[in-house]
């Protein structure tokens, strides 16, 4: 019987990585966090596609794609980043990356980019995708479509010790305005916006912890 497909979209810093990967573990199936491939690409641009104004040349980035080589390794049981052959999960989660990751995220190009390899990915089932436009773009097929959402203050601490534990110091309210200027920038996109699915299953964790969201959403799967 062909294992699930399972959508997971929501707002930055609700857990949808880390519950994606640990929900993929238990149901034994491969988890793709969708949002790493937006940040590879934004620090590929960071790196290569940097004009006099410091700021990145979308237009030398979209000539460059052909460039950008990401895959996922499996390393000890977790799939790590990496951009043409070199590990680059620690720096996809700066600050740098973090403030232009959304600029990036919306243009076309790059969508349509990633759009063929993710939907690839998915034809044989037995994935967990997560993201911000998953169930209502790249996977509308999915058999599970889950929206994940908590409260700002909530996300802020999330992200402040995310950081934290990653040895990257931060201010508490940089981070706040951080998540609210890329919420509108998701949100307000022209193209594959942050948006919840129709048929999405929504979970406000703002109160719930990590295991707790876990166990609400495998409450709505079904055995396969």
């Amino acid at each position: 019987m062909k294992k699930p497909v399972i959508a997971i979209d929501g707002y930055s810093s609700t857990g949808k990585s880390s519950i994606s990967k640990v929900i993929a573990d238990k149901l034994g199936l491969i988890h793709l966090d969708t949002g790493a491939l937006y940040r590879g690409i934004t620090w590929f641009a960071l790196q290569n596609c940097i004009d006099k104004n410091n700021s990145i040349d979308l237009q030398e980035l979209f000539s460059s794609l052909d460039q950008i080589e990401l895959e996922f390794r499996n390393d000890n049981g977790e799939l790590v980043l990496y951009l043409n052959h070199i590990d680059i999960s620690k720096q996809i989660r700066t600050n740098e990356v973090s403030d232009n990751v959304s600029i990036v995220a919306k243009q076309k190009e790059v969508r349509d980019f990633l759009l063929h390899s993710q939907r690839s990915l998915a034809e044989k089932g037995g994935i967990i995708m997560d993201g911000r436009d998953i169930g209502t773009v790249v996977l509308p097929n999915a058999d599970y479509k889950f929206f994940l959402t908590a409260s700002i203050d909530e996300r802020t601490n999330r992200r402040y010790f995310e950081l934290a534990g990653l040895g990257i110091q931060a201010d508490r309210e940089q981070v706040k305005q951080n998540l609210i200027v890329r919420d509108k920038i998701d949100s307000e996109r022209e193209i594959a916006p942050l948006k919840q699915a129709e048929d999405a299953i929504v979970i406000d964790n703002t109160t719930l912890t990590k295991e707790e969201t876990i166990e609400l959403i495998l409450s709505y799967i079904k055995k396969f």
